[in-house]
């Protein structure tokens, strides 16, 4: 009964908290990296300009061609005119300055530099044109519903929206899949060309937040100030979009309070079974058993007061008939909270194949148990 009052008092103060929880910014959304976990959202699906918060799709098609091997970091950019004639934030790139694609990621995630922005555009794509289509590609595979890029910068232009919504799901997709970002997006203070250009993060939330791993802000007279800023704590990292902010200050107190919610209410658990699961017995099989597996989904995102005591249990077949698939569900691990509330239920999976004996299998088996027994 204690331990009951508990819970129900935590449960409580949660969702009072939730519901205190207000953000000055018309739209904001808080999501949770790993499972996609939308956590607190406010007009999440308003089409509204990014500004430079648009360079995380940027970012992101420039470390899939890095990741694919289609641009290495040590590559050197030589710099366009068109790249050199963007105004807005910048390193001011010469036409024919060349850098490496390194140096110009740092100046993007640092600085917010549009010219390294489309000078990056142009070395993946070719030219800024060829790139935006890619841009807008990638957003639709995203499920970007709320999204057109007109340019790789995030500078004024007709049509170029997209929503807080959209933002967290090109972030969450670039710090999941493409994690060295980080050694761009954590930097305070750095320097360029030998020291010749100094560089200070435009997110102030690296300097000051607990955590703070990312991501980029963007800021306009029209869209006024965004931001998608990340964090992570105790293995959980979450995404907090703010758009159409009315000062710079104002964005980072909503990003944090977004940020405080989430780390303060939530937690993140990566399911392990707590012993060996049993090889299940197999009939008419090649093989006697087959080993069960937990499926690759096994975390869970958690109130934090169900969080701190969580029991398993196993359900297995006692056999199986062949053939069985790879894959193929056999059982489930159940996770309970200490009350014995149910809060998942996972697939255990077959972890190989195991056909179906054939007929001159099944006597060879015959002949040899004779043998052996006479």
């Amino acid at each position: 009964m204690k331990k009951i009052i508990v819970l129900l008092c935590a449960l409580l103060a949660l969702c009072g908290s939730a519901q205190a929880l207000e953000v000055s910014a018309p739209s904001a959304l808080l999501m949770e990296k790993e499972t996609g976990t939308v956590l607190f959202a406010k007009d999440e699906h308003a089409k509204l300009e990014p500004a430079s918060v648009t360079k995380v799709m940027t970012l992101l098609l420039t470390m899939e061609a890095i990741d694919s091997g289609a641009l290495h970091y040590d590559d050197i950019i030589t710099a366009s005119a068109h790249a050199c004639s963007m105004g807005g934030s910048q390193i001011w790139l010469k036409e024919n300055e060349q850098m490496t694609v390194s140096d110009m990621l740092k100046a993007v995630c640092v600085v917010s530099a549009n010219d390294c922005a489309v000078a990056l555009a142009e070395a993946v794509s070719g030219s800024e044109e060829a790139f935006v289509e890619k841009m807008n590609q990638r957003a639709a595979e995203l499920g970007m519903a709320d999204t057109h890029f007109c340019n790789a910068t995030g500078l004024p232009a007709e049509g170029h929206v997209t929503s807080a919504y959209d933002i967290a799901l090109m972030s969450r997709e670039l710090i999941r899949n493409h994690p060295d970002i980080r050694q761009y997006t954590t930097i305070w203070m750095d320097t360029l060309r030998d020291g010749a250009s100094s560089l200070v993060n435009t997110n102030r939330l690296i300097r000051y937040y607990e955590g703070a791993t990312g991501l980029k802000t963007g800021s306009t007279d029209s869209a006024l100030y965004c931001l998608s800023g990340t964090a992570e704590r105790d293995g959980m990292e979450l995404i907090a979009v703010i758009m159409k902010d009315a000062t710079s200050a104002q964005r980072f107190a909503d990003a944090q309070a977004l940020l405080n919610y989430g780390f303060a209410s939530y937690a993140l658990e990566n399911v392990v079974p707590e012993s060996v699961l049993p090889p299940v017995p197999v009939s008419l099989g090649t093989q006697a058993t087959v080993q069960p597996v937990l499926g690759e989904d096994t975390h869970l995102l958690l109130e934090k007061a169900l969080a701190g005591d969580l029991h398993q249990s196993v359900s297995l077949p006692e056999s199986l008939e062949a053939p069985v698939a790879a894959g193929s569900r056999i059982g489930t691990l159940t996770v309970t909270a200490g009350d014995g509330q149910v809060v998942a239920e996972l697939p255990l999976l077959a972890g190989e194949d195991v056909p179906r004996v054939t007929f001159g299998q099944m006597l060879l088996r015959v002949l040899r148990t004779a043998f052996l027994s006479a």
